[in-house]
């Protein structure tokens, strides 16, 4: 099931109830579930709340990849896509390497950069923004 909700005034969506749970909801926040359909609350969608309630006491699935650790990663050895790897992202990895190759190293100038990025943002924008995206190849 694909699902929109509103956070903060602005729409997000379309995504999955993994992905919703990467953020910060509650039982009154606005939800549908097409396009077509009007905002109700969360609780009035009883398979959402039962599975949002499954994932934990926060609302948000427990997630196992670490911030510190893909951040590390980044840092010393992102040349080769080993952060990607680690977060279930192969084709961010193998994309890393070629660009590596390509740009005769420069490229990892970039994870390195990365690499702070992660290890000063929140693990819950970590996993929104790396975890739970629809991107094949998410860089910050």
């Amino acid at each position: 099931m694909t699902c929109y909700i509103m956070v903060d005034g602005v729409q997000i969506g379309p995504m999955t109830i993994e992905q919703m749970s990467a953020y910060n909801i509650h039982e009154k926040t606005p939800v549908r579930t097409n396009e077509n359909e009007e905002w109700r609350p969360l609780l009035t969608f009883p398979e959402l709340m039962s599975t949002l309630q499954n994932k934990g006491a926060t609302g948000r699935a427990t997630c196992d990849k670490d911030k510190n650790t893909a951040g590390i990663l980044a840092l010393l050895v992102g040349s080769l896509g080993i952060q990607y790897f680690y977060i279930g992202k192969t084709t961010a990895g193998l994309l890393t390497i070629l660009l590596t190759l390509v740009t005769c190293g420069l490229w990892s100038c970039l994870t390195f950069v990365q690499g702070i990025l992660i290890l000063i943002m929140s693990q819950q924008d970590f996993e929104r923004k790396f975890i739970y995206t629809q991107s094949k190849f998410p860089l910050f």
